[in-house]
C-alpha cells in the first residue's frame, strides 16, 4: 500500500516508469521517425523477446490493456522499496535538507543506483525479463537508472509558474491519447530553441511562438522521438497537424489503451 504522504510521489514514479517500459514496448515509429538509437550508447537495453507476436507492429491493444496493469504492479512493487527519503522527495524537502538534493543530484552516482537496486525485491527482475525488457538482473539498473533520474528531476523542480492563459487552455486529459488520471506536461508547439529562427525564416509571427499543447510524458516523449525541433516547428507545430501523422494515429490508439487506476 502506498501512504498517504507518498501518494504524489508514486504516481510521479509511475509515470516514469510507464514512459520507460512504453518506449520498450511501444510499436515502430514511421519514416519520418529520429534514426535508431546508437549502439553501445550508456543505458541502452535491447529487448530479448516482444510480448506481441506481430514484430512488425510491436503490442496490440490487448496487450497494452494488459500492460497498464503490469506498469501499476511494478511501480508499486518497486516504489515501497526505494528509500523513504527518495519516496517522500521534493522541490520543499530539498530546500529543507539541502544534503539530500547533494545525495539525489542527477545524473546519479552508480554505487547509489546499485544499492537502491540490491534492496528490490527478486520477483522484479523477473518480471522484467518475462516482458523482455532485460536480459537479466544485472541489467537491472541500467533500465531503472534513468526512470529514477527523470522521477527525481520531476519532483525535485521548482513549481511551475502558470499563466492564467496557460491554465486556461488545460484539459482534462492528453491531447493526442486522451488518457486521464496522468499527469500533463506542457508541450511548446514550437520548440522554444527554434523561436528565433522560426520568426526569422518566416514560418510563424511571434504571438504564435507560445502555443502548448497538453500532453502526457509518454506523448510528450514520442512526439520528440519523430521529428526534430526544427521538423516540429516548421511543419508539425499544432495538435490537429501532429493528429493527421499516420504514425501518432496508430500510437495514439496503442498508448490509450494502457492504464492504470485512478488514486
Amino acid at each position: 500500500m502506498i501512504a498517504v504522504n507518498e501518494a504524489a510521489s508514486f504516481d510521479a514514479f509511475q509515470d516514469n516508469l510507464s514512459t520507460a517500459v512504453i518506449a520498450r514496448l511501444s510499436p515502430k515509429t514511421g519514416k519520418g521517425g529520429r534514426k535508431k538509437a546508437i549502439k553501445g550508447r550508456k543505458n541502452e537495453i535491447k529487448p530479448v523477446i516482444r510480448v506481441s507476436s506481430d514484430a512488425a507492429d510491436g503490442l496490440n491493444e490487448g496487450d497494452a490493456s494488459g500492460l497498464g496493469e503490469f506498469i501499476e504492479f511494478l511501480a508499486e512493487e518497486i516504489f515501497v522499496s526505494l528509500p523513504s527519503d527518495l519516496r517522500t522527495l521534493s522541490y520543499a524537502t530539498t530546500q529543507d535538507e539541502s544534503s539530500l538534493k547533494e545525495k539525489y543530484e542527477v545524473p546519479l552516482d552508480s554505487t547509489l543506483v546499485e544499492s537502491i537496486v540490491e534492496h528490490l525485491p527478486p520477483p522484479i527482475a523477473d518480471s522484467l525479463q518475462t516482458y523482455g525488457l532485460i536480459e537479466d538482473s544485472t541489467y537491472l539498473d541500467k533500465l531503472l537508472e534513468p526512470v529514477l533520474e527523470s522521477y527525481i528531476t520531476a519532483t525535485i523542480s521548482p513549481p511551475p509558474e502558470y499563466t492564467p492563459a496557460l491554465i486556461a487552455t488545460r484539459p482534462d486529459g492528453c491531447e493526442i491519447c486522451g488518457r486521464e488520471h496522468l499527469p500533463l506536461t506542457y508541450h511548446h508547439l514550437i520548440p522554444r530553441q527554434m523561436h528565433a529562427k522560426a520568426v526569422k525564416q518566416g514560418w510563424h509571427k511571434d504571438w504564435e511562438l507560445n502555443r502548448v499543447a497538453w500532453l502526457c510524458r509518454a506523448c510528450h516523449t514520442y512526439v520528440h522521438k519523430i521529428a526534430s525541433n526544427e521538423e516540429l516547428a516548421k511543419e508539425w507545430y499544432s495538435v490537429e497537424l501532429l493528429t493527421e501523422r499516420e504514425d501518432v494515429q496508430k500510437w495514439a490508439k496503442w498508448v490509450g489503451n494502457v492504464r492504470w487506476k485512478a488514486r
